[in-house]
């Protein structure tokens, strides 16, 4: 299996101008060949949306370019973050495959601290669930999620036998932060004997730099 990780400058609220580089990375990963392509957590939106979330209409507009994209993903897998709506809204990664949205994984862990106030606008998931592709198990995450030792990524690769989990980040960088990043990652490999993808976002977003 062949993954791409986009790890993007991507602008919270502009829809179509994220969108447009989701689909051109997604040209480029087809023509290289790659099996799976994977964005940044709440990519579609741009990180972090804040207030932009209690308008319905920005939410429909997101579901809209999910849209698109699952047009465009054929020959392609794809793992893309995006504000869910289903009654609640949800911090989501959606499963596109070959022209078909696939899955819906939504975010359970929901920073309240700092910066963050996920809290305020989304509500948590519980499910873990685990994909097939070819001969490879993987399961799908987002931030958070793999920080700490148990579910779900207990559960995807313990009780599902995913032998690959893709965590989906927009994870703010400070000083020494891609050493203890990675660091936490071989940690979590080496706790359930799995592969770990981690595609975070790039770029800065007011006083946030990724």
């Amino acid at each position: 299996m062949r993954i791409g990780l986009a790890q993007i400058n991507l602008s919270v609220g502009d829809i179509g101008g994220n969108l447009a580089k989701i689909l051109s990375y997604m040209e480029s990963a087809r023509a290289e060949g790659v099996d799976v392509l994977c964005f940044p957590e709440l990519a579609m939106t741009g990180y972090p949306p804040e207030d932009l979330l209690l308008k319905p209409s920005f939410i429909g507009d997101n579901l809209k370019a999910v849209d698109e994209a699952r047009k465009a993903s054929k020959g392609l897998t794809v793992i893309l973050g995006f504000a869910d709506r289903d009654g609640d809204i949800y911090n989501a990664a959606a499963l596109l495959h070959d022209g078909k949205l696939v899955d819906v994984y939504r975010k359970h862990y929901l920073p309240n601290y700092g910066v963050f106030d996920e809290n305020r606008y989304f509500q948590s998931g519980t499910r873990t669930p685990v994909y097939g592709l070819g001969d490879t198990i993987f399961g799908v995450n987002i931030c958070e999620d793999i920080w700490y030792p148990g579910d779900p990524t207990r559960k995807q690769s313990v009780l599902g036998g995913a032998q690959l989990i893709i965590n989906i980040s927009s994870s703010p960088y400070y000083m020494s932060k891609v050493k203890a990043r990675e660091q936490m990652l071989i940690t979590r490999a080496k706790d359930y004997s799995a592969m770990i993808a981690y595609c975070n976002l790039v770029g800065g977003q007011d006083e946030l730099v990724f």
